[in-house]
């Protein structure tokens, strides 16, 4: 294929993909991207058009404003054209465009109107002899709709001209936005949803489905406004001399115009006005997505004339993008402290919500395929306000041909340990619990804890001190730590006594029980309840690690995904690695005795609120020794709830579900008989 071909061709794509949305845009007010991402995909087109001007096609967008009108309506010809405008998005383009306006007008003082950018659907209004005789939509830009009828319901809107001070003209065509604040969207959307009907997805939505219904009682029950931001035509000339003092002669007939509006001395002025409105526009009453840049006077307005869709006198100063395109460089997987790994999206960097976006997390491998996000492909990553960019969208239009699919590695990217997820699952993780370096932190924590080894002194700042010391690669390395008595003196704030409160913390903890070892060794869905549960079980830690999925599941407490989860641990050989040299470093325990009597097997109890005559651990172990599974939540399979003092939503809950309550002196009662 030539190089005019291609050029051509990608032409032919921008111009198609444009057209589809343009017209969901314009015709059926069914917006299905954002205004950053057809901004960036006009402006792709435009850019080729400037550097192949031979090549430009006949439909181009570039040329032209809006969608077709619509057939339901009345069309009519403007007999002034309803243009777009171009847009600028930082201080750089801001300062372009004044640049170019000014050295068209060669030693002349220029200020700048500055006004607010509505969200809404652009008008025009006709008044004869101060009467409203049409109401005209933008349509394309020459041709629009007339919905007359629907515009005289909208109140905030003079059907008739009045002024004590200032003469009616004979013809006046103002042009505007129609929009729904914010206050009325909300109601509207809320008293639609509580009658069971369709919520709009936006301000700009809601007010352009109702300008076009045929019904004007529908556009009448809607909370719709109008905002005044020109004249198009006077007869007589209302003698006015720049665009600032014209919305201010609008407003004597009753027109709204926007909430905020500044006349600027120069450029500068106009980016710290851009700025301030940025920070108010959470406060404002109205949606805008941007501020509207005029030359304020209007023989300069002439002078400057216009190119062939956009006045050279006006420009829209876009807010920062919450949408933007950009490709895929290529997807890396990241291990989290608990082993989950992680998709991120490495992208070619773009500016999105004021911020430069070079990463972007996809979450997990549901959301790759979800999204089906390939290496190479052009994507649509948001950022509204401070929240973290993500991937929205993907647009095959644009894929390379030799693009594959991604798929979950089968082994961890930091310690080649195998990748699991269970049947069910959303997230993969790694194997490695006990060996992977991307989990050591959390592995180190968790073995350490009071209800596992419980090994005092060792914190996670002490931990993170010997690790940057390479004194700790695994839990294992904590027994060997005795050997490294000089190298822990050098660790600040760790003195003599410190450093020998350890070690005799870490001799000590080596007599221990089984089901806190298990509990310690942090496998995924083992909580110190199961931990009990697998030790009165299976009595040895050798019969546990060679158990086979149904024995597991046979144990208590233990379902399929648990089961699942041991077994992937003890699969792991670096974790084996890891458990054959805690043993050999003399953690011992002696032989669980299995509970003779157990009359509480298979209940779930749930214990809340404050005990004052133990702590709820204490009462945990009570009722586990019994047979029974203490849990964190009520639901309608628990047993009995046992309220201490300030019980608070769980006892509410036990007794909306109908559940038996104990107070704590009745559970003490209770447990004396066993």
């Amino acid at each position: 294929m030539t190089q005019q071909n291609t050029v051509v061709a990608q032409m032919r794509q921008l111009i198609q993909i444009l057209a589809k949305h343009n017209h969901a845009y314009y015709v059926m007010d069914q917006p299905t991207i954002a205004d950053s991402e057809y901004d960036q995909l006009f402006h792709q087109l435009k850019a080729l058009e400037e550097q192949h001007p031979n090549l430009v096609q006949p439909d181009t967008p570039t040329h032209k404003v809006g969608g077709k009108a619509l057939s339901k309506f009345e069309n009519i010809t403007h007999v002034v054209p309803m243009l777009s405008l171009g847009n600028v998005f930082n201080q750089e383009d801001l300062y372009a465009f004044a640049r170019r306006a000014e050295e068209r007008l060669p030693n002349q003082k220029v200020e700048y109107d500055v006004e607010l950018k509505f969200d809404g659907l652009a008008i025009s209004l006709w008044y004869e002899q101060g009467v409203l005789v049409r109401g005209v939509t933008r349509g394309d830009g020459e041709t629009g709709e007339v919905i007359t009828e629907n515009v005289k319901t909208i109140r905030n809107l003079p059907k008739v001209l009045s002024s004590e001070t200032t003469a009616i003209p004979e013809l006046l065509e103002v042009r505007g936005e129609v929009l729904m604040p914010k206050a009325g969207f909300e109601k509207l959307n809320a008293e639609n949803e509580a009658k069971g009907e369709k919520t709009f997805a936006n301000p700009r939505n809601a007010a352009a489905g109702s300008l076009r219904q045929l019904d004007p009682s529908i556009a009448a029950s809607r909370p719709l406004a109008f905002y005044a931001y020109g004249i198009a035509q006077c007869e007589p000339n209302h003698g006015q001399s720049t665009m600032s003092a014209s919305l201010e002669w609008l407003t004597q007939f009753g027109f709204a115009v926007g909430e905020r509006h500044f006349v600027c001395d120069n450029i500068q002025d106009v980016q710290k006005a851009y700025e301030q409105i940025n920070l108010e526009r959470p406060n404002l009453s109205v949606e805008i997505d941007g501020m509207v840049i005029k030359v304020n006077d209007l023989k300069q307005q002439q002078t400057l004339g216009f190119l062939s869709r956009e006045p050279r006198w006006a420009t829209a100063y876009k807010f920062p993008a919450v949408a933007a395109l950009t490709t895929v460089d290529h997807i890396d997987w990241q291990v989290g402290r608990t082993g989950t790994l992680t998709p991120v999206a490495r992208l070619n960097p773009v500016a999105v919500g004021g911020v430069t976006v070079s990463n972007v997390t996809l979450h997990n491998i549901g959301e790759i395929h979800r999204l089906d996000v390939r290496v190479g492909d052009t994507v649509s990553v948001y950022r509204s306000g401070d929240v973290i960019p993500k991937v929205e969208k993907v647009w095959p239009e644009f894929r390379p041909d030799n693009t594959v699919e991604v798929h979950l590695p089968e082994t961890c990217p930091v310690c080649e340990s195998p990748v699991v997820m269970p049947e069910g699952e959303a997230l993969a993780r790694c194997s490695g619990g006990l060996y992977c370096a991307a989990q050591r932190i959390e592995a180190i924590r968790h073995f350490v804890s009071r209800k596992a080894m419980d090994i005092e002194g060792l914190g996670d700042r002490w931990a993170e001190s010997l690790l940057h010391l390479d004194l700790l690669k695994d839990v294992a390395d904590i027994y060997s730590l005795h050997e490294h008595r000089e190298q822990l003196l050098t660790i600040e704030k760790m003195g003599e006594k410190s450093v020998q409160n350890l070690i005799d913390s870490i001799e000590n903890s080596k007599k221990t029980t089984l089901a806190s070892f298990i509990y310690a060794l942090g496998i995924r869905g083992v909580g110190e309840t199961t931990a009990r549960m697998l030790a009165n079980t299976f009595q040895t830690f050798d019969a546990l690690r060679n158990a086979d999925i149904e024995a597991l599941k046979k144990t208590p407490d233990v379902g399929e995904i648990t089961a699942e989860w041991i077994i992937d641990f003890f699969k792991a050989p670096h974790n084996l690695e890891v458990v054959d040299r805690l043993l050999a470093a003399g953690i011992h325990w002696d032989i669980p005795t299995a509970p003779t009597r157990q009359p509480l097997n298979g209940e779930s109890w749930v214990i809340t609120g404050t005990l004052s005559t133990m702590g709820r651990d204490d009462a945990t172990q009570m009722l586990q020794a019994l047979g029974a599974r203490v849990s964190g939540s009520v639901s309608s399979k628990t047993k009995c709830v046992v309220a201490g003092e300030k019980a608070g939503s769980k006892l509410e809950k036990a007794e909306k579900l109908g559940v038996r309550v104990m107070t704590e002196a009745e559970f003490l009662e209770f447990m004396q008989q066993y």
